[in-house]
């Protein structure tokens, strides 16, 4: 459970019980058992904040990705080992880094920030990619955090010129008889010409092959990644695309986002920019990338409009919560926080909404939208893909819940908004993260607040 950066300034937090306070049926707040105390765990204070955390689901061990450190922690959080990622002399500026060849611009001592941190289950190995060099990975053994490679190479190591922690998530497709893939999806920070905002690498089995992190396919033409077009910062100068969260499901993965567009307030002659949230999809085995598709996403409750993703989380209806939706117990269901209105990214409002979606009806949604599509019907309808809209193309053929795109009318996006199904608000200490599981049946959410609460 990842909270606001400010809350994870230096001390990892956990309950035995996970929560601060309990919300009886009736409303009131239950104080925690004064006899099952927190455990706690604080780092270097002068290596500043932590950035992510994984925990291993066969062992418990944490991994914990800071400035500067890859920590290992037992369950309770004792220290089993570290490893030191920086600083060391560099310049954001350099491309490609110093590294590879000479750079004119001032070296200074510069922290590394981790940026993503994914456990490789199959290579019994943590993927560490962090703020150095434009973006390079470390892979570490789990056991030992002993470096097994650190790919830098080719253009294709440098995953993501962008500094800030959470501007980068990945996702790990696995296969039984061949190399696993790696879905990683960044923000670009006004450099499309260098970085595809996703793409899909090789993930080889040995750590230092000279395939690590390639394209999983690249000719002269056509390649496995998405690159936003230049013609797109001339209409919005600071457009780039934000990545909350990732998985995968199905045939398909999925990334979580937040993104600036312009749009036409109703009886205005001028457009401004706010952000939407959209689920983007495609498919696993699409090397060519034409199953991209995006769908804006939100909820509404009551009137009021929340439209600014901030956190999200796959888990399973189970039975209960399956009954009252329509759907199977096993049936994907996303737990998602969204802060009020649209206009705010950096500063959202503190009035904050959990709502949950149907995975299988945004796919219902997508399914109809691709239908139309290849009946030629309408435009590509993606508001950062070109200058002006591009008409959808006709085509023959039967669009079933696998399609996976040809080389036409893509990438593609669905104009009209998916909206979930509002379940909790919060006025005033807004919800920043989300977790969720099932237990007995029943569906069971925890949600950290901005000031540091959790609550079940």
């Amino acid at each position: 459970l990842i909270m606001s950066p400010a809350m994870w300034k230096w001390t990892c937090l956990v309950s035995h019980l996970l929560l601060s306070t309990t919300v009886s049926p009736l409303g009131r707040q239950q104080p925690l058992h004064p006899k099952r105390p927190f455990i706690t765990f604080t780092g270097d204070q002068a290596e500043g904040n932590f950035n992510h955390l994984v925990v291993d689901e066969r062992t418990g061990h944490i991994y914990l990705g800071a400035v500067n450190r890859i920590y290992k922690l037992s369950s309770d959080l004792k220290v089993l080992v570290t490893h030191q990622t920086g600083p060391d002399e560099d310049n954001p500026k350099c491309y490609p880094p110093r590294i590879v060849q000479t750079c004119n611009e001032p070296l200074t001592p510069t922290n590394n920030i981790n940026k993503m941190l994914l456990i490789d289950y199959k290579e019994n190995r943590l993927i560490a990619c962090g703020s150095l060099y434009q973006g390079i990975c470390k892979l570490l053994r789990l056991d030992d955090l002993f470096k097994l490679g650190e790919p830098f190479h080719k253009k294709e190591h440098y995953l993501s010129g962008v500094n800030e922690s959470g501007s980068v998530f990945g996702v790990i497709v696995s296969y039984s008889n061949m190399d696993d893939k790696l879905f990683i999806a960044t923000a670009v920070d006004g450099k499309p010409e260098y970085f595809p905002t996703i793409s899909s690498r090789k993930l080889t089995k040995n750590s230092e092959a000279d395939g690590m992190f390639a394209y999983v396919f690249h000719d002269e033409f056509v390649a496995s990644m998405i690159k936003i077009p230049s013609d797109t910062f001339t209409i919005i100068p600071d457009f780039d695309i934000y990545y909350i969260y990732g998985f995968s499901s199905g045939n398909f993965v999925y990334f979580l986002t937040l993104q600036p567009e312009m749009i036409s307030p109703p009886g205005s002659t001028t457009k401004e920019q706010v952000y939407t949230s959209k689920l983007v999809r495609l498919c696993k085995e699409d090397t060519a990338f034409n199953s991209y598709v995006e769908v804006p996403i939100g909820c509404e409750k009551n009137g009021v409009e929340y439209r600014l993703l901030q956190a999200a989380y796959l888990s399973k209806a189970g039975a209960i919560l399956a009954r009252s939706l329509g759907v199977g117990p096993e049936d994907d269901i996303l737990f998602t926080v969204f802060s009020k209105g649209q206009k705010r990214k950096m500063k959202s409002l503190d009035e904050s909404a959990l709502c949950i979606f149907v995975l299988k009806k945004i796919n219902d949604r997508i399914k109809d939208r691709l239908q139309s599509c290849y009946r030629g019907e309408g435009t590509l309808d993606l508001a950062w893909l070109k200058v002006k809209d591009i008409p959808c193309s006709s085509a023959l053929l039967t669009i079933d819940d696998n399609f996976c795109g040809l080389d036409m009318n893509a990438p593609l996006g669905v104009s009209s908004m998916v909206r979930g199904l509002p379940i909790f608000t919060e006025d005033g200490d807004r919800m920043t993260s989300v977790i969720a599981y099932v237990y007995k049946n029943h569906s069971l959410a925890f949600v950290g607040t901005k000031t540091g609460k959790l609550k079940k």
